[in-house]
């Protein structure tokens, strides 16, 4: 299983980072004041409200998850780390080799670019620290807001898998993005400004 040393990256506007249990409170209400934004999409948006004692046990287990090469699930927070702008991460579900890039922004952060700019820097690393040879995007096809970032970065459509998923108890169609290694050099993503660190705060990339 590919694993993962970027704890931290940070681009022009965003600190995308390993969560922490003490960023609880800032998650909570991002994710309380978006519930209606992200139920059609996000099933554990349904799972909402939570306490801050869930919360904090959530973060917890993302931290472990990631420490362990298991999931790679990231907060995005503004410059400052003064608030959560959203979520993303690298899941490890499609494949050994491959990782699957997902991501939210708060209600009332959407259509800033913060998707795009976060997804792009996400997309740097799996390539030039990963080493991975494929990054995949995969959404619903009815949310095209979600499919605009793959369109934007280069990935190709690869179609959709029709009834190959599930939300809430119901299948759903997923439309499948792909970049591989040998397209990501000519990709929007390649040009991305960011600083990685790892786990100490050493530098991996710039």
């Amino acid at each position: 299983m590919t694993r993962l040393t970027a704890y931290r990256v940070e681009t022009e506007r965003l600190v995308i980072r390993c969560w922490d249990p003490r960023d609880a409170p800032l998650l909570d209400a991002a994710i309380s004041s978006s519930l209606n934004h992200l139920k059609p999409w996000m099933a554990w948006a349904h799972e909402e409200p939570k306490s801050l004692e869930d919360r904090i046990d959530l973060l917890r287990s993302f931290r472990g998850k990631f420490d362990l090469g298991q999931d790679y699930v990231f907060g995005i927070l503004n410059g400052n780390e003064s608030e959560v702008v959203g979520g993303t991460g690298f899941h490890t579900r499609q494949g050994k080799h491959i990782l699957e890039i997902g991501y939210w922004i708060r209600a009332d952060l959407v259509r800033k670019g913060f998707a795009t700019e976060s997804t792009a820097a996400l997309v740097r690393i799996a390539f030039e620290i990963a080493k991975v040879p494929r990054v995949e995007i995969r959404c619903d096809p009815k949310n095209e807001p979600s499919a605009a970032i793959p369109r934007k970065l280069g990935f190709v459509n690869e179609g959709i898998l029709r009834g190959s998923g599930e939300f809430l108890g119901q299948p759903r169609d997923t439309e499948v993005w792909s970049l591989i290694a040998d397209e990501y050099s000519s990709s929007p993503s390649s040009q991305s400004t960011l600083k990685a660190f790892d786990a100490v705060g050493q530098l991996l990339l710039e």
